[in-house]
């Protein structure tokens, strides 16, 4: 199969995305409108960008209607999020709040996740999460406009939460330990408990 992204619906393209980049990590998005709500939401287009500097970037589309959603208009007029991590035990959680509520409702209310204050940002993070990210806006770039338009977040990280219980003996979090949900086609999740490893080739001289 080819597919030129011009001759498909940007719904059925999204859908062989979604179905190939696999698995995905799952970035549970907190950000706080100007009044004080807190929004919690779940995107799959997330990954880290670096270290130098601290950021990552995560990538929320536009509304059927064009507009922005919640997480993304918080974060430009507030300019900080935080990003939690995604355990297993908390899937349940994580999928109502990527039910799509009126602006003046919490996401954290609605799926009954507690929220934990932040040390350096306004947002909280989601408290039973073993990995949290505060983050200031870095960059924001709309790479169209429209219904379904993608906008890639780069955030800045300010400040970095590692539970304890999650450390292995060199202080590092252990893959076992944090127990994370990754993103599949349609309905599918994965879990990171099975994993293998490879050593780096040496190359000889």
């Amino acid at each position: 199969m080819d597919i030129n992204p011009q001759d498909v619906s940007t719904a059925i393209f999204y859908q062989h995305l979604i179905r190939t980049i696999l698995p995905r990590p799952i970035a549970w998005v907190s950000t706080m409108s100007e009044t004080g709500l807190c929004n919690l939401a779940p995107y799959s287009f997330f990954s880290g960008v670096g270290a130098h500097p601290p950021s990552l970037v995560f990538c929320p589309s536009n509304r059927r209607d064009g507009s922005y959603k919640d997480t993304l208009a918080n974060l430009l007029a507030l300019r900080q999020f935080v990003i939690s991590v995604v355990p297993y035990a908390m899937v349940e959680a994580m999928n109502l709040t990527s039910a799509e509520v009126p602006p003046d409702e919490s996401e954290y209310l609605l799926a009954g996740v507690d929220a934990e204050p932040s040390r350096y940002v306004r947002p909280p993070r989601v408290r039973n999460s073993p990995v949290a990210f505060e983050c200031e806006l870095l960059q924001h770039l709309p790479l169209d406009t429209g219904p379904g338009a993608a906008n890639v977040v780069v955030g800045r990280i300010v400040h970095l939460h590692i539970s304890d219980e999650v450390l292995d003996t060199k202080g590092f979090a252990d893959p076992a330990r944090l127990d994370l949900a990754g993103r599949l086609g349609g309905s599918e999740y994965c879990r990171t408990n099975d994993r293998f490893e490879l050593a780096r080739p040496t190359l000889p001289n």
